[in-house]
């Protein structure tokens, strides 16, 4: 465990779009059905941009909500991480247009490209930036416009992705939502499990990859779905042993939310009651880096936890990346 200032948590906000995707808007779409994406994901609707949003507009929403909470101004922001596969443009960062945004004069400000486990990875820079001393208030966001990167003509990926984002303030620790420990891994030899291959200096967008559609996010289901198991049940049991913990001890799991078939398989293996995790990926569908910052927002708004709960995050993405957050409620 790292030494030093305990870290909190202590705002938290979201942001969803407004318009909404369903299973059966997709079926005029494309051949398919809402059973038959229901059975394969729990996902039944997801939220999409309109047009010429970014995802820095949804993280000013969701960072506003986020400083409101925390009852502080943009201007005690020291820095601001921004986790996000699709952000605005390379250069400048997202971070630096959510700076402007939400007049965050005082901060410095970059992103970070962990896929699904973005928002874990910066939630885990957050806490070492404060724990040391170096800075008092971090902003971290997880955002995603997954929609401006989704072929919508493969049913294999459309049916999966949605748009949001959710922000929260880490500072030193008030004795509540006490960030605890972090862990962070990888796994660069499956990198092809999950890629958007174009675009970048090592494809650059052309003739051939727009017509091979390289520019949308294409993945490897069922190798994919098998890791992505494993991986979130040796994570969970990994963190509740460095925690001086029994699995069963956790009061809940907020997971990536990026199928429920995963989230249930990993709870079955675990021997716990689906109810221990957190789940709305029937409403939003798998957001990214935006899915656990949503949940958590929500699960404070719904009042699901007690003062000194524990809390487990957990997500898993392409990279591969993976990683944990074990907080103290």
């Amino acid at each position: 465990m790292e030494k030093g200032y305990t870290v909190s948590i202590t705002g938290v906000g979201s942001f969803l779009p407004r318009k909404v995707l369903t299973n059966d808007d997709l079926t005029r779409m494309l051949d398919t059905t809402d059973e038959w994406i229901t059975k394969r994901t729990g996902i039944k609707e997801r939220r999409i941009v309109e047009n010429g949003v970014t995802a820095s507009d949804l993280a000013m929403e969701a960072s506003l909500r986020a400083l409101d909470d925390a009852n502080i101004l943009s201007s005690e922001v020291d820095l601001i991480v921004a986790a996000t596969i699709t952000p605005d443009c390379l250069v400048p960062s997202t971070a630096c247009f959510i700076q402007e945004k939400i007049g965050a004069k005082n901060a410095g400000a970059f992103d970070i490209l962990a896929a699904c486990a973005g928002f874990v990875y910066a939630l885990s820079i957050a806490k070492g930036f404060v724990a040391s001393g170096a800075m008092k208030t971090v902003l971290v966001i997880g955002t995603e416009c997954l929609s401006k990167i989704t072929d919508y003509t493969d049913r294999s990926t459309c049916i999966l992705f949605g748009d949001g984002a959710g922000a929260v303030v880490v500072q030193r620790g008030n004795g509540k939502r006490e960030i605890v420990t972090t862990y962070l891994g990888s796994d660069g030899s499956k990198a092809d499990l999950l890629t958007l291959s174009a675009g970048g200096p090592r494809l650059p967008a052309s003739q051939a990859t727009i017509e091979s559609h390289s520019h949308y996010i294409q993945l490897k289901g069922k190798e994919l779905f098998k890791t992505a198991i494993n991986n979130m049940v040796d994570m969970i049991v990994k963190a509740a042993a460095e925690n001086n913990m029994q699995v069963e001890d956790i009061d809940l799991i907020i997971p990536h939310q990026s199928n429920i078939r995963i989230i249930e398989a990993a709870m079955e293996k675990l021997k716990l009651p689906k109810k221990k995790a957190y789940v709305n990926i029937g409403r939003y569908g798998n957001t990214s880096a935006a899915s656990i910052p949503i949940a958590i927002d929500e699960v404070d708004k719904e009042e699901l936890l007690n003062p000194g709960d524990s809390v487990l995050l957990v997500a898993f993405g392409g990279g591969l990346t993976w990683g944990t957050s074990f907080i103290k409620w």
